[in-house]
Order: structure tokens, then C-alpha cells, then sequence
């Protein structure tokens, strides 16, 4: 069994209030849950609005599928268009 862990940090520009930023994250939070099966939540930065960091998680039986199915969401955040992807990083268990 293999668990890949995913930490990446966004700025999200045109958030001009808390609403405004969780607008966003939930937005993206179920698009990535719903595509990727993996599970999300948000896990630092909860007070400033224009910044967020998720966690994604993901379990399976091989590395090479965790470490790519890892690599495609950072693929689709960087392409979302509400939020710039700041850094991530991640590890497998």
C-alpha cells in the first residue's frame, strides 16, 4: 500500500474577502475530489484571503500510478484559472 501526500499553496488575487476565497477553494476542492478520487482538505492559511493551502491525499497499491495521479492535479491547478499555484510539494508513504 502506498500514500501519497500532495501540499500546495495558492494565491488567489481576486479575493477581496474570506467568502470570496472560499468560493474558490471549494470550487476547486470538489472539482479535484470528484475528477481524482483523492481526498482534500484545506489545512493552512484559513484566516488570510488571499492565500490557501490544500493537502491531497491518495491511496493506492503502486507508487508510479500515486506519483503520477499526484502529478496531474498539480497539472490542473496550475491551469486553474482562479487561483496561481505558489509551490508544492509531495511525498509518498
Amino acid at each position: 500500500m502506498v500514500v501519497g501526500v500532495l501540499r500546495f499553496r495558492l494565491a488567489i488575487y481576486e479575493a477581496l474577502s474570506l467568502k470570496d476565497k472560499r468560493r474558490v477553494v471549494k470550487s476547486l476542492k470538489d472539482r479535484l475530489a470528484g475528477r481524482h478520487n483523492v481526498s482534500i482538505a484545506e489545512v493552512d492559511d484559513l484566516d488570510h484571503w488571499q492565500a490557501a493551502t490544500l493537502g491531497v491525499a491518495l491511496v493506492a497499491n503502486e507508487g508510479r500510478f500515486v506519483q503520477s495521479a499526484l502529478a496531474r492535479i498539480v497539472d490542473e491547478v496550475r491551469a486553474y484559472p482562479h487561483a496561481s499555484l505558489l509551490d508544492y510539494d509531495i511525498s509518498l508513504l
